[in-house]
């Protein structure tokens, strides 16, 4: 099996491609590269253990996969129904509270991972 490097750079170009348009036009994904960028600074500051690395990582990446996931599914229900229909509402309901849920459980791994460090800092 030979892979084609013309076809998988041009799949890259798609998603960066697709990355850019939904940052520009999601200020929730600009917010959520905001506290990404702040939390693997303080991952830096109080010199987190690698596992802690992996697990704050994961937990940004899992949030701004949902965000990605969100905004495709609204292009999507606004694609196949109009905006009024109450299917579409409830759709783009039940998918900003998975992106909320996930926003959460980041929230709460970050105070378990950063509260000992704050702690072991000021006192």
């Amino acid at each position: 099996m030979m892979i084609r490097f013309k076809r998988l750079f041009k799949s890259f170009q798609y998603a960066f491609r697709g990355l850019i348009k939904i940052f520009r036009e999601e200020q929730n994904l600009r917010v959520q590269t905001l506290v990404g960028v702040v939390v693997l600074f303080f991952g830096w500051f109080f010199m987190i253990s690698r596992i802690e690395w992996a697990i704050l990582i994961l937990i940004i990446g899992l949030v701004f996969l949902m965000e990605i996931l969100n905004s495709a599914v609204e292009r999507v229900t606004d694609m196949l129904k109009p905006r009024i229909n109450t299917y579409v509402k409830e759709i783009k309901d039940i998918m900003a509270a998975a992106v909320m849920f996930a926003s959460f459980v980041a929230v709460l791994v970050g105070f378990i991972i950063f509260i000992p460090c704050i702690k072991d800092f000021l006192f």
